[in-house]
């Protein structure tokens, strides 16, 4: 498990557009998600400026959905938010890929590198683009190998 602090983030991500549904196309394993799929992940704004987090997917075919509080705790790097499911955990929610042009896909990263998904506005990627952005992640310190691709269909 490393550090990701040393990998830039996004830092002039216009959550506006970021707002909205994506779909997750792979992840790092964690217990939470195991067998998890048709995993998306849908972001609100809240009134006091906070983002609603509903994290939603099948296991064992049935739906499960989790839901969190994030925020931007430095306005200067809009691109690395704390998210918090329960009280008091928070943990990192770092934007450290994204196609900014049109906002299509992202590359997220925890505060190590344990934690990573690649998100996507559409269920499924190229395999160009799901290669190429597998490359970025191994040339960032992820171990790939690991990488689980969710089933969504």
């Amino acid at each position: 498990m490393n550090n990701t602090k040393d990998i830039p983030k996004i830092c002039n991500v216009d959550l506006e557009r970021y707002l909205g549904k994506w779909y997750e196309i792979a992840r790092m394993p964690h217990s939470f998600e195991t067998g998890m799929e048709n995993v998306t992940a849908e972001y609100t704004i809240r009134g006091d400026g906070k983002i609603d987090v509903k994290n939603s997917g099948v296991k064992d075919g049935r739906k499960k959905t989790a839901r969190a509080v994030a925020w931007v705790p430095d306005k200067s790097c809009t691109g690395s938010l704390l998210v918090r499911f329960f009280w008091p955990f928070k943990s990192g929610y770092n934007i450290i890929k994204l196609d900014e042009e049109n906002y299509k896909y992202a590359v997220v990263a925890g505060n190590n590198t344990d934690y990573l998904w690649i998100l996507s506005r559409e269920p499924e990627i190229s395999d160009d683009l799901y290669n190429e952005l597998i490359y970025f992640i191994y040339s960032k310190g992820f171990d790939q190998s690991k990488i689980i691709k969710v089933k969504q269909n």
